[in-house]
């Protein structure tokens, strides 16, 4: 009898690896790590917020409302609780990260104004930080959607659409694309070196 149970028990693991089952596991696995380092990079850019945003409080306090709009802006961002698997999440999660893009950008506008704090060495390190970080949510993004998109293709191909539907794999939902011209090129943060002065 227990020959017998390891014999089905064999035969049932071949046919699962033949139909695509464990293509299946190992790009489902994919998606979750790639979606990890989705999360890794924005939680890096929100990481570095506080200190931009008080760095540029002690040169320019009377903008107070591009001030206040990133900080809003961030706990947005923190108070969203975002399950990749559900379309309407994964959209509020972009649409939060979108808002926070938009108010970074004005903040960092507004300091063009202000050329003392364009040369305060803690505001180039911050920047420079905040420009490689946007460069990897770029990366990390790109690699997540074509993760997703080989699983969704796959658990579509047949035979292993059948092995999917019989455990309940279905497509994943994945980052829309609100405005593709924009979303061309990574946020510009760079201004580059501080002018001499009389120059």
């Amino acid at each position: 009898m227990r020959a017998m149970r390891f014999l089905l028990a064999m035969l049932l693991a071949a046919s699962l690896s033949g139909c695509g089952y464990n293509e299946i596991q190992r790009q489902d696995e994919a998606v979750k790590a790639s979606w990890s380092q989705v999360l890794n990079v924005y939680k890096r850019r929100a990481d570095l917020i506080p200190n931009l945003v008080a760095t540029v409080k002690g040169y320019a306090q009377q903008e107070q409302t591009v001030l206040l709009g990133v900080t809003e802006a961030r706990a947005k961002v923190g108070q969203i609780q975002v399950n990749p698997e559900d379309a309407d999440s994964l959209k509020r999660f972009q649409q939060a990260q979108g808002e926070l893009s938009g108010a970074l950008s004005r903040l960092l506008v507004v300091s063009e104004n202000y050329p003392q704090l364009k040369s305060d060495q803690v505001f180039i390190g911050l920047q420079t930080q905040l420009e490689g970080t946007e460069n990897r949510i770029t990366v990390e993004r790109q690699r997540y959607i074509e993760a997703v998109q080989t699983y969704n293709t796959t658990i579509r191909e047949f035979p292993v659409n059948l092995t999917a539907k019989m455990f309940g794999y279905k497509p994943k939902p994945n980052f829309t694309v609100e405005d593709e011209a924009k979303i061309q090129d990574a946020p510009t943060v760079d201004f580059g070196a501080p002018k001499p002065a009389g120059g």
